[in-house]
């Protein structure tokens, strides 16, 4: 839908004719003289939008300008990457636009050399504005059949189906992270449309298209942010505010930050997004320091104080196992989201100065860990190495928690949520509601919910436009409170991605997944239908094209 309007808007602001390309633009060759790369674009806006995806079919990189100034600090570490074939330059790590390595208007994107002779265009240009985005299309072969029944593994939930997974439209400012002499700012509004959006949902932001109806499409905003650096502070100090990717990840939401079309379920269950301020500090060029302070995970900033009313309070003298009982939420009302707490966040980075080698250990949005719409407590780390100029491997590690979760075969707990007393009861979310916990024991009331999770990605680029990548994982949930079976599982994938250009991916995979301990596959949560495989075989893969 983004890109339908986008296009739409720019037609409009183009030139009204699309005059055939100049005859001299067919002796021009952009990749060897820059200088003729608008006469050979032409002039029409969809004269050079598909030219310059013609342009760059068959190449690794779009036509560069040698007089362009340069992409990076020279003291900085050298890029990790290149991309194609990784969805990455540098090793990310979150949280800000990357220190000391960015430049406003860094994005290839044939929209923007579309627009470059209208007025629109003209105007964003000037003010290093950039408009630009993707269509991800997928789909999947599964040994699971029940709709819904990949789950838990992600992104192709709906066995044997076809799917827009997301159509995302950005808006864009960079600040000049690379500059040492003046204080820039950015910017960043990006809207997804596709069926992806269920993981990005944040509570409180358009979230009734997930909790209320459990819509197949639907729309988000996964990140909206300003930033202002400042260079002279150490190696360089970045403020955001707004909502942003949580820390750190070597997964991330949006298809082509990722190796695979899949995702591993360490990343499926962690945080996502936090909303609040986050500082990044270079102290010099080979360590970094992230503080922040957010509204929870997942979170709107409302629900930091907002409030319902409690349709099943407790009542004086009531006794367990009486009507009327609810030592959960025993007032009259109850917060939106009780998981919804200033929350601190405490990252530290270190790059080697050959750029090979990355850790980063953090801290994600602490606060009590109190039971939330998706209140988790993350401590962990990620790490990349590249062994040689065609391996590397990125890895990730994180143990996951939240306090006092409902325990699901305590009886109390039962008729509490069956009478609407609590916040994640079906009389407030009908779908997908956050899990209870499995218990050790149906006598208590709660208990903590743990998660362990470890992924890595050991990747092998033959060449500028292929990368081939292996995904061993292991994902511990002993309270089922992520997954909804408290169990172990194992997950094996292999995956291709192959670059048409700079604008168009292909990445097909086949992945199998295991739970150790009982079934866990092939079941429908919001249409009550119980697991009953223990395992699943998935061949599944997506095209991307840029605009």
């Amino acid at each position: 839908m983004g890109v339908v309007i986008a296009l739409s808007v720019c037609s409009q602001m183009a030139v009204a004719a699309d005059p055939p390309a100049p005859a001299s633009a067919a002796a021009c060759d952009p990749y060897k003289d820059y200088s003729c790369l608008d006469s050979y674009l032409g002039t029409g806006f969809w004269e050079r939008f598909v030219r310059y995806q013609e342009l760059e079919w068959g190449q690794a990189t779009g036509p560069s300008d040698p007089n362009a100034p340069a992409s990076r600090r020279a003291d900085f570490p050298p890029a990790a990457q290149t991309t194609p074939p990784m969805p990455f330059t540098e090793w990310p790590y979150g949280g800000t636009t990357s220190l000391g390595v960015t430049r406003p208007s860094s994005v290839d994107s044939p929209l923007m050399e579309a627009l470059a002779n209208t007025d629109f265009g003209t105007w964003l240009g000037k003010n290093d504005f950039q408009l630009y985005g993707w269509v991800d299309v997928g789909a999947n072969l599964s040994t699971s059949s029940v709709h819904a029944g990949n789950a838990p593994a992600a992104y192709d939930y709906v066995p044997n189906s076809i799917q827009m997974d997301q159509a995302v439209l950005y808006l864009d400012k960079f600040p000049d992270t690379v500059q040492t002499d003046h204080i820039d700012w950015g910017m960043r509004l990006s809207v997804i449309y596709g069926t992806n959006y269920r993981y990005t949902t944040s509570y409180g932001l358009a979230s009734y298209q997930l909790l209320d109806r459990n819509r197949a499409y639907g729309y988000d905003f996964p990140m909206f942010y300003g930033e202002v650096y400042d260079p002279k502070i150490l190696d360089g100090f970045m403020v955001r505010v707004g909502r942003y990717i949580s820390l750190p990840d070597i997964e991330a939401q949006l298809a082509p930050n990722n190796y695979m079309y899949t995702h591993s379920m360490t990343y499926t269950f962690d945080n996502y997004t936090n909303t609040g301020i986050q500082t990044t500090l270079a102290i010099n060029q080979n360590y970094m320091i992230q503080v922040g302070v957010a509204a929870g995970t997942e979170a709107a900033l409302p629900h930091l104080w907002e409030t319902e009313n409690n349709p099943y309070p407790n009542r004086q003298g009531a006794l367990p196992g009486q009507v009327g009982y609810n030592p959960l939420y025993p007032g009259s009302t109850f917060k939106v989201d009780p998981g919804a707490l200033p929350s601190w966040t405490l990252c530290g980075r270190y790059n080697s100065d050959d750029g090979k080698t990355d850790v980063n250990a953090c801290a994600n949005a602490e606060n009590r860990g109190t039971y939330g719409y998706n209140n988790l407590q993350w401590y962990g780390l990620t790490a990349y190495h590249q062994f040689t100029d065609t391996w590397h491997i990125a890895f990730e590690a994180y143990h996951l928690f939240e306090n006092n979760v409902p325990n699901a075969n305590n009886p109390t707990v039962q008729t509490v949520y069956a009478n609407g007393g609590s916040p994640f009861s079906s009389h407030f979310i009908p779908f997908n509601a956050p899990d209870l916990a499995i218990c050790s024991s149906p006598g208590v009331l709660t208990c903590r919910a743990n998660a362990y999770g470890s992924v890595a990605y050991i990747n092998y680029s033959p060449d500028p436009l292929d990368n081939f990548s292996i995904r061993p994982e292991y994902f511990s949930d002993p309270q089922g409170q992520r997954t909804g079976v408290a169990t172990k599982y194992t997950n094996l994938a292999f995956g291709w991605q192959h670059w048409f250009s700079p604008q168009v991916e292909v990445r097909p995979e086949l992945a199998y997944y295991r739970s150790l301990d009982g079934a866990a596959f092939n079941g429908n949560a919001n249409a009550g239908v119980a697991p009953n495989k223990s395992h699943e075989l998935v061949l599944s893969g997506d095209l991307i094209w840029h605009f």
